[in-house]
Formats: structure tokens, C-alpha cells, sequence
């Protein structure tokens, strides 16, 4: 079993609501988004493992059983090529949960006509592996979002 932490403070939406079919037809996985804050803020680690994968705009994290968790910070943010984020990690790293990430500011990203909602997705995991899904209400960063049973 893996608990799943809120990367951020925010307010919880089902995945089906993100605006990207990517992420709302789960293809890369199962999970939630938060909508965050529209204030600089850290993001920090949904669970303790490998930074497997280290991007400014998103990163995956694979814990010990081998469960990879994707935090992707908004919606086509990659074609920010960085602008508006800050790495305080090395991809290759142990993080534990609750580390910082990244730094961001939601607010740039929606002034720029991006959305910032972000997916936080189960990698390669089955619906029914997901307990204890959080999908609506304000999360606090560290709060659990969901169980993962691997």
C-alpha cells in the first residue's frame, strides 16, 4: 500500500475534469488534480522514493514497490520551456514525501492562457487499485490524496 500526498495545497477535482484527454481519459493512469492556489507556491513530494523523472513543468517519483506517481504542473506547461519554475531536486535523487520539488507560480501560468490545474496520476495502475480517492474539497500539501495498492 502506497499513500498518495497532495504535491500542494489546492482544491481536489475528479481526473475526468482536467483539460486535457490525456490525463481525464486516465491513459497514463488513474489519480486526481488539485486546481491550486493562485500564489507562488513549493511542490513537494506525493510520496518517498526515486525522482526518477525531473522536468521543470513535472516529475515522477517511484517508490521502493516500485509504484511511480506523476505530479504534471498544469496543462501544456511544457511549452513553457522552464520559464516560471525552480528545481530545488535532482532527477536520480531519493526524495522523501513532503520534500520540495519546485517552485511555481499557478497565477503566470493561467495569465498566460495555460490551464494550472494538475494531474497527480498513478502510473501504469488499474482504477481499482486507487482506495480512499479524495475528488472534492481543499487539500492542504501532505494531506492524502489516495491509497495505492500495488
Amino acid at each position: 500500500m502506497t499513500q498518495v500526498l497532495a504535491p500542494f495545497e489546492g482544491r481536489v477535482l475528479a481526473l475526468q475534469d482536467v483539460p486535457d484527454p490525456v490525463f481525464a481519459d486516465a491513459l497514463v493512469g488513474p489519480g486526481v488534480a488539485i486546481d491550486p492556489l493562485r500564489a507562488p507556491a513549493d511542490v513537494v513530494s506525493p510520496v518517498s522514493g526515486k525522482l526518477v523523472k525531473l522536468h521543470p513543468h513535472a516529475f515522477v517519483v517511484v517508490t521502493e514497490a516500485g509504484s511511480g506517481v506523476l505530479v504534471h504542473l498544469g496543462i501544456d506547461t511544457v511549452e513553457l520551456k522552464g520559464e516560471g519554475f525552480r528545481l530545488h531536486a535532482e532527477e536520480g535523487s531519493t526524495v522523501t514525501a513532503g520534500q520540495r520539488i519546485v517552485s511555481w507560480n499557478p497565477a503566470e501560468v493561467e495569465a498566460g492562457g495555460r490551464s494550472p490545474i494538475c494531474p497527480v496520476v498513478a502510473l501504469e495502475a488499474k482504477p481499482e487499485q486507487l482506495s480512499e480517492l479524495i475528488q472534492s474539497g481543499v487539500v492542504q500539501a501532505g494531506a492524502p490524496l489516495f491509497t495505492w495498492s500495488v
